[in-house]
C-alpha cells in the first residue's frame, strides 16, 4: 500500500492493469488511485510525517526563501534540480528522492547517467547538498540547481 493514500502499491497497479480485459475497465476499476497528490500538499505532508517546518526544509535545500515558500504554497512548480534540492533539504534517503521527483512529475534519477549516479550516491550516503555540490564540482559535473547555491 501506498504510505500517504492507503491505495494500491504501483505494483499492485501493473498487475492489475496487464490483467484487465480492458483499457476502460482499469481506468474504472482503479479511478481513486491513479492521480498523484499535487506537490505542494505531498512536500507539505511530508513536513508534518517529518516533524519539520517548511523554513529548515528551504534553508537546508538551499532555496531562496520566498521561492520555498511559493513552492510549498503551490503558487510555483519546481524544476527537476528544485525537486532533488528540496530532496536534500528532507534529508531524504534515494528512494524518497525518487518519490519527490514522480509528485513532481519529473524524471527519476537514472544510476546510467553520472550525474544522477552521484547524487544517488550522496543521497545514500547522507550527504548534505553543499557536500554534494563538491562532489559533483570534483567530477566536473553540474551543480544541482545552477552554479553552487
Amino acid at each position: 500500500m501506498d504510505r500517504n493514500s492507503g491505495k494500491a502499491s504501483t505494483s499492485t497497479l501493473w498487475a492489475r492493469l496487464f490483467k484487465a480485459p480492458s483499457i476502460r475497465s482499469y481506468l474504472a476499476a482503479n479511478a481513486g488511485g491513479l492521480e498523484l497528490p499535487v506537490f505542494s500538499e505531498y512536500i507539505s505532508e511530508l513536513c508534518r510525517e517529518k516533524g519539520e517546518v517548511p523554513e529548515h526544509i528551504i534553508r537546508r535545500a538551499g532555496l531562496e526563501r520566498s521561492f520555498g515558500h511559493q513552492l510549498f504554497r503551490g503558487a510555483r512548480n519546481p524544476s527537476r534540480d528544485t525537486v532533488l534540492q528540496l530532496a536534500f533539504g528532507f534529508r531524504s534517503d534515494v528512494e524518497e528522492a525518487q518519490t519527490l521527483l514522480r509528485h513532481a512529475g519529473q524524471s527519476q534519477l537514472y544510476p546510467r547517467i553520472r550525474r544522477d549516479a552521484t547524487i544517488c550516491y550522496c543521497l545514500k550516503n547522507g550527504c548534505s547538498l553543499m557536500e554534494t555540490q563538491y562532489v559533483l564540482a570534483d567530477l566536473a559535473l553540474p551543480a544541482i540547481g545552477g552554479a553552487g547555491k
